[in-house]
C-alpha cells in the first residue's frame, strides 16, 4: 500500500469509527518470528450476524469533506479536522486487498455530503456495483444514506448493498434543527420510506431480483441534547413500525475534537446507552409497548435493567407460573429470554418444570425466581419486597451492568 492510499486510510477509518451501526474494535497485531500473518487495525470492525457469527468489516468513510455544519460531527464543514477522499476505485482496491489477505468479510461505508445527497448516494452505489460486478465479491457491503437522496439512486444501491442505513440522528425535530440544521426527518423518512417499498416489492416478487436483503437501519445519537430516554424510545418503536427497520443503534456521545461550545463538555454515560439498547430489545422482542417501559419525560435508571424495573413498578403483574402461563406473560418475567421462554413451553407440554429444569434452559433463576411460579417454587412476599427496597443480598450482582451479556436473556 503506497504511503498516500495509507494516510487516507487511517483519516478516514478515524472519521468512520463515530458511526455506531457496526461495532468499532480492529486490532494491530505484528507478525510474531516465525508466525504467519498480521493484523491490520486501521478500519477494521467487527459486527455480529444474526446467527451469533462474528464478522469483520472494513468501515470508511469516502471522504470526510461534508458541506453540512452539523454541530456534533466531527466532519461538520467548519471543523478543522484534516480531510482527505477516497476514489471509488481507491475504496474496491482497499476492499479486494483485506479480503484476499483474509482481513475482513465486507464492507461498510459511509461519506460526508460531496456536492449533494444525490451525487454522494450515486458514488457509494458505483462502489458497491463495481465490487460486485467487476469482482464478483460475495462479502457482505453496507452502505449509508444521505438524507434527501432520490429514490433513483436509492434504488441503484439498493440492487448491490445487502443493508442500507439512514440516520435518524436525534429524537425530534427541534434537536435537529438546533444541531443539524441542513437536515430534517422529513427527508430521512423518505429514504426510509424508499428503501421499505423496495424491500417489501423485492419479498413479494421474488423474481424482481435481490434488494436490500438485510434490511435497513439508522441511529440516533444520545445525550448531546436535554431529551428524555422516553422520547428516545417512542421515536424508535415509531421508526420500527412505521419503516419496519432492522435494528436502531444508539450512539452515547462524546466529545469530538473541535466541539461546537453549544455541545456537552462531557460524554453521556455508556450505561444509558447500554440501558436503552435494553429496552429497545423489550420492545421489538418481547412485547413491551415504549409508554410501558418509561413514561413521557423520564429517563433509564442506570442502577438496573429497564425489564427488572418494570417488574418492580407492577409487582401486581407476578408471580407468572411457568406451567401455565402464555407466552407474553412469560417474556416478561426478569431473566427469561426469548430463546428460553420457547424451551419454557416446548418442554412443558412433555412434563411440569421446576427451578432446576429451568437452569438447564438457560433462565437467569437467581434474577427470575422471585416473579416466578415452578414446579417446585411459590416466591414469598419478602423477596418481591426485598427487591423494591434494594435490601437483598443479591441486588449488587444483579445491578452490575453486563456489557456483553446476550441481550435476550433479560
Amino acid at each position: 500500500m503506497d504511503e498516500s492510499l495509507r494516510h487516507k486510510l487511517a483519516i478516514l477509518a478515524e472519521a468512520a469509527r463515530y458511526d455506531a451501526s457496526c461495532a468499532s474494535s480492529g486490532v494491530k497485531r505484528e507478525r510474531p518470528a516465525g508466525g504467519l500473518g498480521n493484523g491490520v487495525g486501521m478500519g477494521i470492525c467487527h459486527s455480529f450476524t444474526p446467527d451469533g457469527r462474528c464478522v469483520s468489516l472494513l468501515k470508511l468513510l469516502l471522504t470526510n469533506h461534508c458541506v453540512y455544519d452539523c454541530r456534533f460531527c466531527v466532519n461538520r464543514t467548519t471543523s478543522a479536522t484534516e480531510r482527505a477522499r477516497f476514489t471509488p476505485d481507491e475504496v474496491v482496491r482497499l476492499t479486494i486487498d483485506f479480503y484476499r489477505r483474509n482481513y475482513i468479510e465486507g464492507l461498510f461505508l459511509s461519506s460526508g455530503i460531496i456536492t449533494s445527497p444525490d451525487h454522494t448516494m450515486a458514488e457509494l452505489a458505483e462502489v458497491a456495483r463495481r465490487l460486485r460486478e467487476e469482482h464478483a465479491f460475495g462479502g457482505y457491503i453496507h452502505l449509508k444514506a444521505a438524507p434527501g437522496a432520490s429514490a433513483d439512486v436509492l434504488f441503484e444501491a439498493g440492487r448491490w448493498a445487502d443493508r442500507i442505513s439512514a440516520n435518524i440522528e436525534f429524537a425530534t425535530d427541534a434537536d435537529l434543527r438546533a444541531l443539524a440544521p441542513a437536515k430534517t426527518h422529513a427527508a430521512t423518512e423518505a429514504v426510509m420510506a424508499t428503501l421499505k417499498e423496495g424491500i417489501d416489492a423485492a419479498r413479494a416478487e421474488p423474481g424482481r431480483g435481490r434488494f436490500v436483503p438485510a434490511g435497513q437501519s439508522t441511529q440516533m445519537v444520545v445525550g448531546a441534547s436535554p431529551t428524555s430516554d422516553a422520547t428516545i424510545l417512542r421515536k424508535a418503536e415509531e421508526l420500527y413500525a412505521r419503516h419496519g427497520l432492522k435494528r436502531v443503534y444508539y450512539s452515547a456521545f462524546s466529545p469530538i475534537p473541535h466541539p461546537d461550545p453549544s455541545l456537552p463538555l462531557v460524554a453521556a454515560p455508556l450505561a444509558r446507552e447500554h440501558r436503552l439498547y435494553q429496552a429497545d430489545w423489550m420492545v421489538r422482542h418481547y412485547g413491551f409497548r415504549a409508554d410501558e417501559v418509561l413514561e413521557p419525560g423520564a429517563d433509564l435508571p442506570l442502577e438496573r435493567d429497564p425489564k427488572l424495573d418494570w417488574a418492580l413498578r407492577h409487582r401486581g403483574f407476578f408471580p407468572v407460573d411457568v406451567n401455565t402461563a402464555p407466552r407474553e406473560a412469560l417474556l416478561r418475567i426478569p431473566g427469561c429470554g426469548v430463546k428460553s421462554v420457547d424451551r419454557i413451553i416446548s418442554i412443558r407440554r412433555q412434563h411440569r418444570l421446576c427451578l432446576a429444569d429451568l437452569r438447564a434452559l438457560r433462565v437467569r433463576v437467581a434474577k427470575a425466581r422471585p416473579f416466578l411460579i415452578a414446579s417446585d417454587h411459590l416466591p414469598p412476599t419478602r423477596e418481591l419486597d426485598a427487591l423494591t427496597l434494594g435490601t437483598t443480598s443479591a441486588q449488587p450482582r444483579q445491578l452490575e451492568l453486563d456489557l456483553f451479556a446476550g441481550g435476550g436473556e433479560r
